[in-house]
């Protein structure tokens, strides 16, 4: 009889210690309870992505450039870096592979983005007239940085006036940003006056971070300065 009355104490005794380890720990430790959100942005993060054509495929350096004829800024400035393929994010401590996916399929696409952030399919070249549309995915606070789950977790952070910067080919682009906003899941990504002239980068990402609700888009231009 001891000897049940003890096994009930340590059962209870354990049953509230690891409720007090999940309080106290609870940031470091919710991501377990968010794998199923997280595990479901997939089924519409890509329904649909931009009104640019993903439909061809060159064998360029960068090889998902679209086909449409967009012409060269004239006197674009960059600076020279070591860095290939990516993407620097300094006000959140982003630096993190581009990767250039092929195609517009939404597997390929997912699996991609275990690497880096995808480059979409279509998007011109940086220092090209037009759009560049760079997804990327969020996760809930406590999710651990494996792969890259996490790498756009922070877009809410940036405002008006933030410094991104694209490194390809030895050459660093500075892109300012203008605006944030947020769109509906399925929505098309807004378009920007500004790419009838000039080069308008748009990282994307679900809102709010590790919810497959919304999505968020950060509208920035390249820089001359």
């Amino acid at each position: 009889m001891k000897g049940d009355k003890i096994k009930k104490i340590i059962k209870v005794a354990a049953l509230i210690y690891l409720a007090s380890f999940l309080i106290i720990n609870w940031n470091d430790v919710s991501w377990i309870f968010n794998y199923k959100e997280v595990s479901g942005l997939v089924d519409d993060f890509f329904n649909p992505y931009p009104s640019i054509d993903a439909a061809t495929v060159d064998a360029y350096f960068y090889p998902n450039h679209s086909q449409a004829a967009a012409q060269t800024i004239k006197d674009v400035k960059t600076s020279y870096t070591d860095k290939q393929n990516t993407l620097e994010i300094p006000k959140i401590g982003i630096s993190v592979p581009i990767v250039f996916s092929a195609t517009s399929d939404k597997n390929s696409i997912m699996k991609d983005l275990n690497s880096g952030v995808v480059y979409y399919p279509g998007s011109v070249y940086p220092g090209q007239t037009g759009q560049i549309v760079i997804l990327g995915h969020s996760a809930p606070p406590g999710w651990p940085k494996i792969k890259h789950d996490w790498v756009f977790t922070d877009l809410e952070k940036l405002s008006p006036g933030d410094t991104i910067s694209i490194d390809l080919n030895n050459k660093q682009y500075t892109y300012i940003v203008k605006q944030k906003t947020i769109i509906q899941r399925g929505a098309e990504v807004p378009a920007d006056a500004s790419s009838l002239s000039n080069n308008v980068l748009t990282l994307i990402s679900c809102w709010p971070p590790g919810k497959d609700y919304q999505r968020i888009a950060v509208v920035a231009e390249l820089t001359n300065n």
